[in-house]
């Protein structure tokens, strides 16, 4: 019966690896298609109860959802099945487009289509920090935190202490508020000091070991939605190493949004053109890492964190904390996309779409694509 409920896990999510074109939101609806009313594996409250067990703690939201059904239908190897089988089909296709940009990616038609969907992008990343921030807007404090947030980052400081102060901040509100003991409601955030220690040295030639502490760091801190693994890397491997520009970042950004499964998966991209096949594996295992050792250790605890005040204000200060860093990254990138009057109407007939009609960003992406091959070969 396990090893039967194992295939069946593994099966499952590689099928949705394959087909969860649309951003985690769209993956979440089709795992509650799937599992909930098909299969019927878990009720719809312990659905809810898993999504919001995900948004809790750091990492890809979809994808450690996965690991908690994977475990609910078979236990420890349906959590690691469920992560594994989700991940591989988006991080080979992935992989796939990496080699096709490092062999070609000089060649006006591909310029072509990344020309188009880099404004795409940019009107996906203001839709979705809308959407995230929008049921967020009743906290005068928490939007404060947002704009300190995106301030200081486009000031210069980095993501983490950034990340760490929002959460300290609303952290030490509810504590005054409820008056309850701070070290006993902590507990299951000791993850997170051991990257307090990070080091802040300035340029460095290429090394593994430094990329994959660029990833599992972003993994383990990425709150609030895949989006946030961007401010990492414009920190770290754009602004601080150097190892890649900020057009190659939208390109990363690009292949992210128009492959299906976790967004996450840019690591892989962004590990191809940084170190090979060697990089891309190393950095997609280290940003996937943390949210397997998270679900794994933090499983029992985590109903009880939110449920205690102080425990709650820290994850919502981290929260509205990576909302402002998402603004700020979102920000810097504009200039790299929006080049020319063609980028800019493409980027608002995106936003139109998104926020008039809800249009899948999928079409979106194809449509710029598409317009932008055109252009090119009008040019051309």
């Amino acid at each position: 019966m396990t090893n039967n409920r194992l295939y069946q896990v593994g099966v499952s999510f590689i099928k949705l690896g394959f087909t969860a074109f649309g951003g985690p939101a769209a993956a979440i609806a089709m795992m509650r298609q799937e599992f909930v009313l098909k299969r019927k594996w878990l009720s719809e409250e312990e659905f809810l109860d898993f999504i919001g067990i995900s948004n809790l703690i750091p990492g890809p939201n979809a994808t450690e959802l996965a690991m908690h059904i994977g475990y609910k239908h078979a236990g420890w190897p349906g959590l690691v099945m469920a992560g594994v089988c989700y991940i591989l089909p988006a991080m080979f296709i992935v992989l796939g487009f990496a080699w096709v940009y490092q062999e070609f990616g000089a060649l006006p038609s591909l310029e072509g289509v990344l020309y188009g969907i880099k404004p795409v992008v940019i009107a996906i990343l203001i839709y979705a920090l809308w959407g995230m921030l929008k049921p967020r807007l009743r906290l005068s404090l928490g939007l404060g935190i947002s704009i300190v947030v995106l301030a200081a980052y486009l000031s210069g400081i980095g993501p983490l202490p950034l990340l760490v102060g929002g959460g300290i901040v609303l952290g030490a509100l509810s504590l005054i508020k409820n008056k309850e003991d701070l070290p006993s409601h902590f507990g299951g955030l000791m993850p997170m000091p051991f990257l307090l220690s990070e080091s802040m040295a300035s340029t460095v030639p290429f090394s593994f070991l430094r990329l994959f502490w660029v990833f599992v760091k972003a993994g383990a801190l990425m709150y609030g939605s895949g989006y946030v693994l961007l401010a990492f890397i414009q920190d770290d491997l754009v602004e601080k190493l150097g190892w890649i520009t900020q057009g190659q970042l939208l390109d990363a950004i690009a292949v992210g949004q128009v492959t299906p499964g976790p967004l996450s998966t840019t690591a892989t991209f962004v590990g191809f053109i940084t170190g090979g096949l060697p990089g891309a594996l190393l950095a997609t295992f280290a940003m996937f890492l943390p949210g397997f050792v998270f679900v794994a250790v933090t499983h029992p605890f985590l109903f009880k964190l939110r449920e205690s005040k102080v425990g709650s204000g820290f994850l919502d200060g981290v929260i509205y904390a990576s909302l402002g860093l998402w603004a700020g990254v979102t920000w810097e990138i504009i200039g790299a996309a929006l080049v020319d009057p063609i980028t800019v109407v493409i980027s608002l007939f995106s936003l139109i779409m998104l926020f008039g009609f809800g249009l899948d960003s999928i079409w979106l992406i194809l449509t710029g694509g598409l317009v932008g091959w055109l252009t090119g070969w009008l040019r051309g």
